[in-house]
């Protein structure tokens, strides 16, 4: 059975900027910081196990990505410099991430405001 859900063509990693740049094959562009997709990593470690388990990412404001790992042709997986790796980012994950993203954030921020916590961010 062929699929029909969107493919990338080209991603792009730019350090300096600490942005993965991502273009699909239906026309869809998405940018995304290191940090959202640290903090989103689809990863039991930031997800958990279960509904309801998830862990908050704090102080994720500076993360790089050291490396982009293909995985089949399916997903790529995301090494960063702090030390997660586990993290499968699919096709249509981060398809999804890319489409909901202002969504996301906004929930990722409300989430640390809830805990206490604030962004700092080094420039």
């Amino acid at each position: 059975m062929a699929t029909t859900d969107p493919k990338p063509v080209t991603i792009n990693l730019h350090q300096k900027s600490r942005i993965l740049e991502i273009e699909y094959d239906d026309g869809s562009h998405f940018e995304f910081t290191c940090e959202f997709l640290r903090v989103y990593s689809p990863s039991a470690d930031v997800r958990g196990h279960g509904p309801g388990q998830g862990v908050l990412q704090i102080g994720k404001e500076n993360v790089s990505i050291k490396q982009v790992e293909p995985v089949g042709n399916y997903a790529i997986k995301l090494i960063f410099d702090d030390g997660h790796q586990t993290g499968i980012y699919s096709w249509s994950y981060l398809y999804d991430m890319g489409k909901n993203k202002e969504q996301y954030w906004q929930e990722y921020l409300t989430a640390l405001r809830d805990a206490g916590h604030a962004r700092h961010v080094n420039v």
